[in-house]
């Protein structure tokens, strides 16, 4: 997978996830080059109230209610009609946010909350037949939609050819019918909507977990390289070491004990990098990174503040976030004389800056201070990588700063 297809499968399943919050029936944002905004997670209005697209949608409840409005029916069925129709909007309502919260839907298995709520919404629409008449047949897009992004592909296969069904009979075979027929050609595109909308959103999802599995076993060859390459060389030195001390024990005892001291040195050596090899091949997540950075930074008596959630960054990006606010840590802790860190997290974007003293001459370059391991996980994750100084006028602080 190039670094262009990494950030391609990233972006489309930030989008994704958006395109799945925003409730349904989606034919507005499912528009050819419609985007919903995004946003830092948090902060973002469509993050936190993406459930009211579901109500507004509810607007074309208004047919079902003029219908009970003029209905003719028994009072009895007159009352059951309102009330299902309360219930319906409801649950409809609170489904989608149950579903926004995990409840399920979209590759998840549904929650037994979502199967009932699925259940009930069917028996509301059922028993506002005999009050509302064909009207009725406007809940069935919203039942569609509930089953498109709330359960399973093969539900929603169900509940599409169920309902096309049931409003063809209902167009083609009532007395009167035919003024329905607008509601039928509302269901088959919405049909066809939730199809490709749905498939494109789970095809996303499986691109990002194909990213994030390519990006951990990226992660674990590169560490088996360099423990190889470590252990390799330690070995190799240390072989011929102790050949030599062989040779040397009855003719020159005290320059043997000097390559011995060397065998000693170089095999902690050795030790010491694959432990640090080891610990940094570890699948820390960013959440628990920060809060190792922030023990770290606060046994130094330095205060760490972050801005933003973790979950702006896509499971993939996280991988190289983790990793470079590690290194910016250490950084900080050696160098940077610094008294507060700030992290921002921001969709496709993170940032470590310090009101230390500021890069050292040369720091600039890739030459030390972990910058040039940095720079090259950024570039390896197809983001953009840079390092100034944090006030630029004053030439004080650091700010280690990528983007996707």
């Amino acid at each position: 997978m190039t670094q262009h297809s990494k950030r391609a499968s990233s972006e489309a399943s930030e989008e994704a996830r958006r395109f799945a919050a925003l409730g349904a029936p989606p034919t507005a944002w499912a528009a050819p080059g419609a985007r919903p905004p995004r946003g830092p997670v948090g902060k973002d209005p469509w993050a936190r109230f993406g459930w009211l697209m579901a109500v507004i949608w509810l607007v074309f409840l208004v047919y079902p209610v003029i219908a009970l409005l003029r209905s003719e029916a028994p009072l009895a069925w007159i009352v059951v009609g309102w009330i299902a129709l309360v219930t319906f909007v409801v649950l409809y309502v609170t489904g989608f946010m149950h579903g926004m919260r995990g409840g399920g839907g979209l590759g998840r298995p549904p929650s037994t909350r979502q199967w009932v709520t699925f259940a009930i919404l069917i028996v509301c629409a059922l028993v506002s037949v005999p009050a509302e008449g064909g009207s009725a047949l406007s809940f069935l897009p919203f039942v569609m939609s509930f089953a498109s992004y709330g359960l399973t592909r093969v539900w929603h296969w169900i509940t599409t050819i169920a309902a096309m069904t049931v409003a063809a009979l209902c167009v083609f075979l009532l007395p009167g019918g035919l003024s329905y027929l607008s509601v039928l050609a509302i269901i088959g595109l919405l049909g066809v909507v939730n199809t490709v909308t749905t498939w494109l959103i789970i095809r996303s999802a499986e691109a990002e977990q194909l990213g994030l599995e390519l990006a951990t076993s990226e992660g674990r060859e590169a560490v088996a390289r360099d423990v190889h390459d470590l252990i390799g060389h330690s070995l190799t030195v240390v072989g011929l070491k102790a050949q030599l001390v062989r040779r040397l024990m009855d003719s020159d005892p005290e320059r043997a004990k000097a390559e011995l001291a060397d065998i000693e040195r170089l095999t902690a050596e050795a030790i010491a990098g694959v432990r640090s090899s080891v610990a940094g091949a570890r699948a820390t997540t960013l959440v628990e990174q920060l809060a190792s950075s922030r023990d770290s930074l606060r046994a130094a008596d330095i205060d760490l503040r972050v801005d933003g959630e973790p979950a702006a960054l896509s499971p993939v990006q996280a991988i190289t976030a983790s990793w470079i606010l590690r290194e910016a840590t250490t950084n900080a802790l050696r160098h940077s004389e610094a008294r507060t860190v700030r992290v921002l997290l921001a969709p496709g974007r993170l940032v470590v800056e310090d009101d230390g003293v500021g890069m050292k001459d040369g720091a600039s370059d890739d030459s030390g201070n972990g910058i040039r391991g940095m720079r090259e996980r950024a570039a390896e994750a197809g983001a953009g990588f840079m390092i100034a100084a944090a006030r630029e006028a004053e030439g004080s602080g650091t700010r280690v700063e990528v983007t996707w």
